[in-house]
């Protein structure tokens, strides 16, 4: 499975992940998970910290990923960043996993940052709809030196030996928005998520 493969390429890697909870959650929840996006070990982090079923919503490049790839091709959902069509198709995907149950990762700004140090970037509206729409409570995570541990983004040149902060905000109840809120809820996500980057 994919949590054993994690554990098991980072093990070898040198690379630990140091996780801090604000609160429990409930595994048997279903969540919106929305992180910072600064590496491809970014998912790792999420393969080794979910629990039950989960999918992620990543750019088609990912399909081109020897490993990723698999995935991308059978659980998760890939989307063209320039199609509307396509990430039309990918949240009504994902809405449907959703009500299956399913948690859903996905990183709002849509693509790694290319500043060093990263820089927390504007954040898409589709995962706050989402929340908004199946009223899923939505769980920040800020991922706050993975990118410290990279020679690049992971992708090209790996990693070295190192260990992974990540801090995970309490949920956010969706069960009292409107979609109009929408923009308040990210808003508000982003500032929390930004607020642990270092």
């Amino acid at each position: 499975c994919r949590k054993a493969n994690s554990f098991l390429s980072s093990f070898l890697s040198g690379i630990w992940y140091r996780f801090k909870y604000e609160q429990r959650l409930d595994y048997n929840q279903t969540y919106i998970y929305c992180a910072n996006h600064t590496s491809n070990l970014d998912i790792m982090v999420f393969c080794i910290m979910c629990h039950g079923k989960f999918h992620f919503m990543g750019k088609d490049e990912l399909l081109n990923n020897a490993v990723l790839g698999i995935f991308f091709k059978t659980i998760d959902i890939s989307v063209n960043r320039d199609s509307k069509i396509s990430a039309f198709k990918a949240f009504k995907k994902a809405g449907e996993n959703l009500e299956k149950g399913m948690s859903l990762i996905i990183f709002p700004e849509g693509k790694i940052d290319d500043h060093y140090p990263p820089k927390l970037g504007e954040f898409k509206n589709g995962p706050f709809r989402l929340a908004i729409d199946k009223n899923v409570p939505l769980v920040p995570v800020s991922i706050t030196n993975v990118w410290k541990i990279n020679w690049d983004d992971g992708s090209k040149y790996g990693s070295k030996p190192g260990i992974c902060d990540i801090y995970v905000h309490k949920p956010i109840s969706t069960a009292d928005l409107a979609d109009v809120d929408s923009d308040l809820l990210k808003d508000r996500v982003f500032q929390l998520i930004d607020s642990k980057l270092v």
